[in-house]
């Protein structure tokens, strides 16, 4: 049986490692018409998610999706949103503003997409106290190297905001997708902070090698090591593992939540048998989330 079935797994993983909470990096809040689209696409078993079946498990409304997650023990997350097209970022960053100052554990969150105006709405979105930005370049289909994003990308490097960029080619590749483009980016502007979604699936190794060039480079667990996930984009290499452990200090935890396709706890399960130890899954499950947005 698939373990992390219910909340009493997430209560007891919570008490075994002592943790005072879970910090979730990547969890979706949208626009209620935008997020009903999104489930569409998932229930359609649309191309970009591999044209497999993809239920949501947590298909229920806004309130009921954060008492969810608080019931879980998540003590901060996030409301990951993108654009898939021009003259939507800045609609999306007023709303998850909005979403941000009415709901206190929400890590602030924007977004951005090569245009003109995304200077502007970007460097709106620091002075009104964004914490993290989203881009999902499988989705955007953009180069993340773009020129009409160079000053954005200087603006967020100097500010130190992190970027969580689903960039890698899981479950399925884009035009811009995999570590060549990153590299391309990080070349240009070396201190950035991108933290690379589901540990890069399935290119691991290249995205591995990135950080260990470029000392910015985080990453998120969402969806890795899961039953679901190694099926789709392929199970994380083993020969990677001892690697995973030494950069410990900078992979978050994320989960996807809603749109994951099993419950909550099997991504904490998937993270526990690893066997990479209680120090390694509080720091990844907490600690380093907690330094990086200084929660205390």
């Amino acid at each position: 049986m698939t373990g992390g079935h219910d909340i009493d797994y997430v209560t007891g993983f919570r008490d075994r490692l002592g943790l005072p909470g879970i910090i979730d990096i990547h969890t979706h809040f949208m626009p209620e018409q935008v997020l009903r689209k999104v489930w569409g696409y998932f229930d359609a078993a649309g191309p970009l998610i591999g044209s497999r079946e993809w239920p949501i498990t947590y298909r229920d409304e806004e309130q009921v999706r954060l008492k969810t997650l608080r019931g879980f023990g998540v003590r901060a997350f996030t409301s990951m949103v993108y654009p898939h097209k021009p003259d939507m970022a800045a609609w999306l960053n007023d709303w998850s503003a909005d979403f941000a100052a009415r709901t206190p554990d929400c890590l602030h969150t924007s977004t951005f997409y090569p245009e003109p105006s995304a200077p502007a709405y970007v460097s709106a979105a620091i002075e009104g106290g964004t914490r993290i930005f989203k881009l999902h370049i499988q989705v955007g289909d953009y180069h993340p190297a773009d020129p009409q994003l160079d000053e954005v990308w200087g603006v967020i490097q100097d500010a130190g905001i992190p970027v969580v960029m689903h960039c890698g080619s899981g479950p399925a590749a884009g035009r811009f997708t995999g570590p060549g483009p990153m590299a391309t980016l990080l070349q240009r502007f070396p201190r950035l902070r991108p933290v690379i979604a589901h540990l890069g699936a399935p290119e691991y190794t290249g995205f591995l090698d990135l950080a260990a060039t470029y000392d910015g480079v985080l990453f998120d667990t969402t969806m890795s090591f899961t039953d679901f996930f190694d099926a789709a984009a392929g199970p994380f290499p083993a020969a990677e593992l001892p690697r995973l452990r030494d950069v410990g200090d900078r992979i978050l935890f994320g989960s996807d939540f809603p749109n994951i396709p099993y419950p909550y706890g099997h991504a904490l399960f998937a993270l526990e048998r690893l066997g990479l130890g209680d120090e390694w899954l509080r720091a990844v499950c907490h600690d380093n989330a907690a330094r990086l947005f200084a929660l205390g």
